[in-house]
């Protein structure tokens, strides 16, 4: 997981939500009739999905895993136990099928006062409850301190963010990482910025992008030479103050490109 940025509600898709949303308090705001509401609000599905495709990492990748196609709207609070949070906002991610039909379903852990044990991307910053290993693949329940996380522990489990095919994507994703960047970085300091731009968009639209984060995190760090080596420390840092960090989503974020002849910046955003 990657923490994403919510842009606000428009006018219309509130207008749209509060509408549905009404309506399911009229008729007594059973988990019934907000799945019957649900099921009717073609068009604001169709606005609530546009706006979570452009929030969405990568190219559509699901907000738990990373890996696979955001096909689906998931309530986040299930709308079986919080029928008036149907059509909120804040109460919408994009997750495969896989995610969302197979393993969270009507999962809404909570601890004993309350507060719900999954991570949400989009009001969490996963990296304060998960420690990667990308050597593995592996994600770890943990706080940046090394201390134990509940909320890391249980969103592993509810998210399946260990499994199989999961593991074996960030490893490989990791070696992918390190070759780019480094490509990246070659491209850009021999004035190749046309080449240096195709290789930033296609680490952007990889999936995985856990991975890029963990590397970009990495880079920050003072001895960063002595955990990644001199040739990609250099890349990252160049990769940060130019391109970087992975979120918000490419969508959204301009590009800085310097032209070979002049060296003047001109800004561009990826569609």
């Amino acid at each position: 997981m990657i923490p994403l940025e919510r842009p606000p509600a428009s006018k219309r898709l509130r207008k749209l939500c509060d509408f549905r949303t009404e309506k399911i308090r009229a008729g007594g705001a059973t988990s019934e009739v907000a799945a019957e509401e649900w099921q009717r609000a073609a068009t604001a599905k169709n606005v609530i999905r546009e706006v979570l495709e452009e929030m969405a990492p990568g190219v559509l990748r699901c907000m738990y895993c990373l890996d696979s196609r955001g096909t689906d709207i998931d309530h986040f609070a299930p709308k079986s136990r919080v029928p008036l949070r149907t059509f909120c906002w804040h109460n919408h991610l994009l997750a495969c099928s896989h995610c969302n039909s197979n393993l969270k379903r009507d999962a809404y852990p909570c601890d004993d006062f309350g507060q719900c044990l999954l991570i949400d991307p989009s009001v969490d910053d996963p990296a304060d409850h998960l420690r990667l290993d990308p050597m593995t693949g592996e994600y770890y329940a943990c706080t940046p301190d090394g201390e134990p996380s509940a909320k890391g522990d249980v969103s592993i489990k509810v998210f399946g963010l260990n499994r199989y095919e999961l593991r074996e994507g960030r490893r490989n994703a990791y070696i992918k990482c390190r070759e780019m960047l480094v490509s990246w970085h070659r491209a850009f300091l021999d004035g190749d910025h046309y080449r240096a731009e195709e290789i930033a968009l296609a680490l952007c639209h990889e999936p995985f992008a856990d991975v890029l984060r963990f590397l970009e995190t990495i880079g920050v760090r003072p001895h960063a030479s002595a955990a990644l080596g001199d040739e990609l420390a250099d890349a990252l840092t160049a990769w940060l103050s130019t391109v970087g960090p992975v979120n918000p989503p490419p969508a959204t974020r301009p590009f800085v490109v310097r032209q070979r002849s002049s060296m003047a910046t001109k800004t561009w955003r990826s569609k």
